[in-house]
Parts: C-alpha cells; sequence; structure tokens
C-alpha cells in the first residue's frame, strides 16, 4: 500500500456582481446559462446541479451566512486529459453560484488546465452586461 498527501493549493475565481450588472435574476437561472455553456463545449459534460443551501438547510447543524438567500454547484468535467489516478482528485469540477441581497456570487477553483480555466471565465465574465462606452 501507498499513501501520499498533495499540499498543492490552487487559487479561487471569484466574480461578485450586482443586479444591475447582469440580466440573469436568480441563482436557477445563472445555472441554466452555466448548464448551456458546458453542454455547447466539446469536450465538457454536465453532471448535476447541487443545491448547497438546501443541503445544509436541512442538517440539524447545518450553518449558512449571513445574507445567503441561494446557494448552488453546477457540476460538470471537461474530458481532456486524464494523466494520473492522482488527477481524478481534483475531478468533477464545480462552479458556485450564491445569491445574496447585493448580488450574486460565482465562483470556481482554478483548474491545472488553461484550457478549462479559459472556457470558465469566459463563462462567467458572459454573465455581465456589455457596458456601452459613452461618447
Amino acid at each position: 500500500m501507498k499513501q501520499t498527501l498533495s499540499t498543492t493549493e490552487y487559487p479561487v475565481f471569484t466574480l461578485e456582481f450586482s443586479r444591475n450588472e447582469t440580466s440573469f435574476d436568480s441563482v436557477d437561472a445563472i445555472c441554466g446559462y452555466f448548464r448551456a455553456c458546458i453542454e455547447a463545449h466539446r469536450a465538457a459534460v454536465f453532471i448535476a446541479e447541487f443545491d448547497h443551501l438546501a443541503h445544509t438547510m436541512r442538517l440539524p447543524e447545518g450553518q449558512i451566512g449571513d445574507g445567503i438567500r441561494a446557494a448552488k454547484n453546477v457540476v460538470f468535467c471537461f474530458g481532456i486529459a486524464l494523466p494520473s489516478p492522482q488527477a481524478l482528485a481534483g475531478r468533477p469540477r464545480s462552479i458556485g453560484v450564491a445569491e445574496s441581497e447585493q448580488g450574486f456570487t460565482v465562483t470556481f477553483l482554478e483548474a491545472p488546465m488553461p484550457i478549462a480555466n479559459a472556457a470558465m471565465e469566459d463563462w462567467a465574465n458572459g454573465l455581465l452586461k456589455v457596458q456601452s462606452a459613452v461618447a
């Protein structure tokens, strides 16, 4: 038997935006947008949508941060490479979507795969309304 512990850390991508910065009005709408992005990507596959808030609320010991109104994870996987069994530990991918009184927060762990990061960042930034330049 061989047991190892990797101390690799990945940065967290966070995008916070108010309701007037997006045309999406709910966590469900944003999750639907991400699902469509995933299904349109040639190497990504949608797995599930997890209602983290509902799950935590059902637990007797569940604790929810102040102001969180909704919180879901969109679970999916990029199937571009499987270089080793250890790669499975960081998979599948998940994009978190939370709603508060101020607006929305989208988060995900940066992947050690530039193609995946570029896609997820593009998808997240696609939530924002295009601001037209005032001449």
